[in-house]
């Protein structure tokens, strides 16, 4: 059964979900595709296309076009959206991924306050007691967990990041919504050079590990290393946000 099948051919307000599928069903899979991309092998992409059809769906029910922005923009959001929540609970990264990857940005936080700058590698792995070999593993395994540590909670409360793409703020949600996205971009601003190289050509140029590494002259172990440095760095930076619940 289809996601339209499900909701049937049409929904409140006389939206026709079979040409709502049909007119932007490549924008799910395009989002779908780039988010397995960056997803542990074991997730599986059909999983996020279904979870993704039925976040259109929601979103051609709910648009309004005074939102001031286009549909598909809005439907992008909550396409995405649907897409994390499947993933949350399917519960693919181990508890244990989780709570290291806390851990690491809980030391580097420590280390950064103790020292007033940013912390090295070494640094936070002699905070927390193990070998720079095995918080590099730390780092690998947290990248994969990573990918959704800004739009998860660790409660059942709204996670910051699922507040961005909220319907219709109130002025309050707006200011905060204003200040998260400052923050966000001050803490990415301040990491090291290397680190917000890394995340520019991940997610702005969407260059793989592999391509990275070609670019920084470094092998791609390493531009995991560091892409995952700078997911805990950023974690600890905003802990402010993704403590809230």
């Amino acid at each position: 059964m289809t996601a339209a099948e499900a909701y049937g051919p049409r929904a409140r307000g006389g939206v026709d979900l079979d040409a709502i599928v049909r007119q932007h069903g490549e924008l799910v899979k395009r989002i779908a595709y780039y988010l397995a991309g960056r997803l542990p092998p074991q997730v599986e992409v059909d999983d996020l296309i279904q979870a993704g059809m039925i976040g259109l769906l929601e979103a051609a029910q709910n648009y309004t076009s005074g939102r001031g922005a286009s549909f598909e923009t809005y439907a992008g959001f909550r396409i995405r959206g649907a897409m994390l929540d499947a993933l949350r609970r399917l519960d693919w990264a181990p508890r244990s991924v989780h709570r290291k990857a806390r851990a690491a940005a809980a030391a580097l936080r420590a280390v950064e306050a103790d020292k007033g700058a940013a912390a090295t590698e070494a640094e936070v792995a002699s905070h927390m007691g193990v070998s720079l070999d095995d918080y590099h593993k730390i780092l690998r395994d947290a990248l994969g967990c990573q990918v959704l540590h800004l739009s998860e909670s660790d409660e059942d409360s709204d996670a910051p990041l699922d507040r961005l793409a909220d319907d219709g703020p109130s002025p309050e949600g707006a200011l905060f919504d204003d200040r998260l996205r400052q923050s966000v971009i001050g803490a990415i601003d301040r990491l090291p050079e290397r680190e917000r190289m890394v995340l520019s050509l991940y997610y702005g140029d969407e260059l793989n590990l592999k391509e990275i590494g070609a670019v920084m002259k470094v092998t791609e172990s390493r531009v995991c290393q560091l892409h995952g440095q700078a997911l805990v760095r950023l974690r600890a930076r905003l802990a402010e946000w993704t403590e809230r619940g």
